[in-house]
């Protein structure tokens, strides 16, 4: 299963870091864009599909927990901060899968993009068991 992901932060050197981890992990993670502003992620998303949004809090004009906040559908989000007070509050928000502490280390990358596969392996098993259901049950006169 491939994951699109859409990276959000106004620091360039996270956006490497992040671009460069997701790169090491091609083909099961594959960057659909990169934002620096919150703004800037809200008019990508109103155009395309992302599995997985790797979010910084603190950015300008919009934070990233205020944008999550105003998204009906939130993809699952892994967040990226160098500030650890906002990791309770985040857990709060719908789709919020883990919390990296920056400089975010590769492993623990590895084992939030992992949750994030794990979760959608399990919808897409539901779903095709929900399918599956529901056409042996059509099926019965």
């Amino acid at each position: 299963m491939k994951l699109k992901c859409l990276v959000v932060d106004d620091e360039p050197l996270a956006c490497n870091l992040l671009k460069d981890y997701v790169e090491k992990l091609y083909p099961t993670l594959v960057i659909e864009g990169v934002c620096s502003s919150a703004i800037e992620a809200q008019n990508f998303l109103c155009k395309n599909h992302v599995d997985v949004l790797f979010m910084d809090i603190e950015m300008p004009n919009l934070s990233g927990m205020d944008f999550l906040k105003s998204l009906s559908n939130p993809p699952y989000t892994i967040i990226t901060s160098a500030y650890s007070e906002f990791a309770v509050t985040s857990y709060e928000l719908d789709n919020i899968v883990d919390y990296l502490i920056k400089p975010i280390a590769f492993n623990r990358f590895v084992k939030a993009t992992n949750r994030v596969l794990d979760l959608l392996n399990k919808k897409e098993d539901a779903a095709i068991t929900k399918n599956n259901t529901l056409s042996s049950t059509a099926a019965v006169p």
